[in-house]
């Protein structure tokens, strides 16, 4: 037994022009086809869900949707209120999404997390060298520190 089946997207478009608008009427009358037909046909006995949507997706692209439109409405089929909060949190888990309402314990966790790193991160007494090196700059100023003497008049004690 064998299973065929084939999807299929179709659009038809035709514009009219109206001549009843009077003067200025055919600005823009370039920027449209007077007529528009799209037929988006695929496979449809292996197609899985994703495949689904990316066909969907260029359907919508070919009728002059846009990407972010496109983009807020599959988020909009997971992220609204008639969707379980566990299957929404499955979701952001696998894309490494934050919800909004977690974000205040994330950022307790990240402080703590600072705050432990600090504490952990080894200190060298008497080294003010940043940790991207001085620049020669800084090295020849650094070095001059060194042979300055603290009191102005210890040179003339002699």
């Amino acid at each position: 037994m064998t299973y065929d089946a084939t999807v299929e997207f179709k659009f038809d478009a035709t514009y009219t022009h109206d001549y009843s608008r009077g003067f200025g009427s055919t600005i823009g009358d370039d920027d449209f086809l007077p007529e528009e037909h799209y037929v988006i046909t695929a496979p449809a006995a292996d197609l899985n869900c994703k495949q689904y949507f990316k066909l969907f997706e260029k359907f919508m692209l070919c009728v002059g949707m846009d990407p972010a439109s496109i983009r807020t409405g599959a988020m909009s089929l997971v992220f609204n209120d008639m969707v379980r909060e566990e299957d929404q949190r499955k979701v952001c888990k696998e894309y490494e999404l934050t919800m909004d309402e977690d974000l205040h314990n994330k950022y307790q966790e990240w402080k703590k997390l600072e705050e432990s790193f600090a504490k952990t991160e080894p200190k060298i007494k008497g080294d003010n060298m940043p940790p991207w090196g001085h620049s020669d700059l800084e090295a020849e100023i650094e070095t001059a520190r060194k042979f300055v003497v603290s009191d102005p008049n210890a040179w003339d004690s002699e």
